[in-house]
């Protein structure tokens, strides 16, 4: 018997090719911003009615493929648009420090502006920024992506990255911390201090900066808007959240819940490290319902908790010279999946040792408890639990992806798996 797909390939499903449908698009002005949602435009459902078609249309593949690339091809293809993306930051600041000038007085704190971005934006591992990019070639054939789209992608991402830099700048200063990416950590610096709070806030400012410059007459740029604007608003309430878990001077264990660290796992971390960038992408591919983006946050939640999880032990057990910053968790009474675990394991003995241990600045106290975790052999428990969670994100992938192209999500998880920093 003829598989379902090769019979609608051979009687010719009804497909809106997109020469024809974007044009159209157009042409309608207000109904031109596409939902997959039935609330949403005309246009949306007919974009709509394509994906699945396309979806109906195409052989069965195995999980870790796609129409497109597999979880092998994706890393690859991160690791080229990385340098594309990475060739654009002199043109982020110049827009920023030349071009988007207002007013010649304005000179000194440009200037100023200029050192911080240059300081603070480079030397990280860039995935949230190229994820933009990469997301949104993955969600729109080539001949709909023109010079002018690219431009945009480049510079939404580089906009997740300058909000990137403004969270760091600020949980640096709140912990103590003494190094970020390799580097003294920028309030550390002379003659900087608590000023970097000025700086930080100007990096978010030249977010909505480049969004108003390259995405003002564009159909997506309320939705990006908002995204930012609730994106930064969820991160600050997880750190909200991660510092009222851990009271100066008053070490609580009974704080530290697994429900706790979730919360601040979702608000802190993964909204605007996985959702906000892969979401960015969407909204400019013109796909805003909101079942297709409730469907993506549903896995890009549970990819930025497995993430969340790996920081907490590179912050411990990760090599200095690699992750590029001295931890701080144990100082700094974390409530990390470390100390959770720890919790679930130890004696009452080992349970008083943690109480008189954590939270605390002398090195012997932070040793004392890194040996208790050593005792629980919480390493070995870090490494079952990544290859229990990685095998759980590809059946949610599997499960929840569609219509999205699944490798978008493929592509972060494996890239994500066995990280080093």
């Amino acid at each position: 018997m003829m598989p379902l797909s090769r019979l609608l390939r051979s009687v010719g499903v009804f497909l809106l090719p997109s020469p024809c449908w974007v044009p159209l698009e157009r042409w309608l002005g207000p109904l031109r911003r596409p939902s997959l949602v039935s609330k949403g435009s005309v246009l949306g459902a007919w974009h709509s009615a394509r994906c699945r078609c396309q979806a109906w249309t195409v052989e069965p593949r195995t999980l870790n493929s796609s129409p497109r690339m597999n979880g092998d091809q994706r890393q690859d293809v991160y690791a080229q648009e990385k340098q594309t993306f990475l060739q654009h930051f002199s043109q982020v600041v110049k827009v920023l420090t030349e071009d988007d000038v207002e007013s010649p007085d304005m000179g000194d704190a440009i200037a100023r502006l200029k050192e911080v971005l240059e300081y603070n934006v480079l030397g990280g591992k860039n995935h949230r920024g190229v994820t933009v990019l990469v997301t949104l070639k993955a969600l729109m054939e080539p001949r709909e992506l023109d010079a002018d789209r690219l431009q945009q992608a480049l510079m939404v991402g580089w906009c997740v990255e300058l909000l990137q830099s403004f969270f760091l700048i600020l949980d640096d200063i709140m912990d103590a911390s003494l190094t970020r990416r390799g580097h003294t950590c920028w309030y550390k610096k002379p003659g900087i201090g608590l000023d970097a709070v000025n700086d930080a806030v100007l990096l978010e400012a030249c977010v909505f900066r480049l969004l108003k410059r390259y995405c003002r007459e564009q159909p997506f740029y309320l939705n990006l808007v908002e995204l930012f604007l609730q994106s930064s608003y969820h991160t600050e309430i997880g750190q909200a959240l991660d510092v009222l878990s851990a009271p100066q001077g008053n070490v609580d264990l009974s704080r530290f819940t697994e429900k706790r660290f979730k919360s601040i796992a979702k608000y802190k971390t993964s909204l605007y490290s996985f959702y906000l960038p892969v979401a960015a992408a969407m909204y400019m591919a013109g796909i805003d319902g909101e079942k297709e983006h409730a469907s993506a946050k549903k896995i890009l939640l549970e990819i930025g908790e497995f993430y969340q999880v790996q920081d907490d032990y590179l912050d411990l057990f990760g090599d200095p010279s690699v992750t590029g910053k001295i931890g701080t968790d144990i100082q700094d009474s974390k409530c990390t999946w470390l100390v959770l675990q720890c919790l679930l394991r130890a004696t009452p003995e080992q349970r008083q040792i943690l109480q008189e241990n954590y939270g605390q600045k002398e090195a012997q106290k932070v040793a004392r408890v890194k040996a208790l975790y050593e005792e629980l052999d919480l390493q070995a428990e870090f490494l079952r639990y990544e290859e229990d969670s990685y095998r759980r994100l590809v059946a949610l992938i599997e499960q929840h992806a569609p219509p999205l192209p699944p490798a978008i999500f493929l592509g972060l998880a494996h890239k994500m798996y066995k990280r080093a920093k």
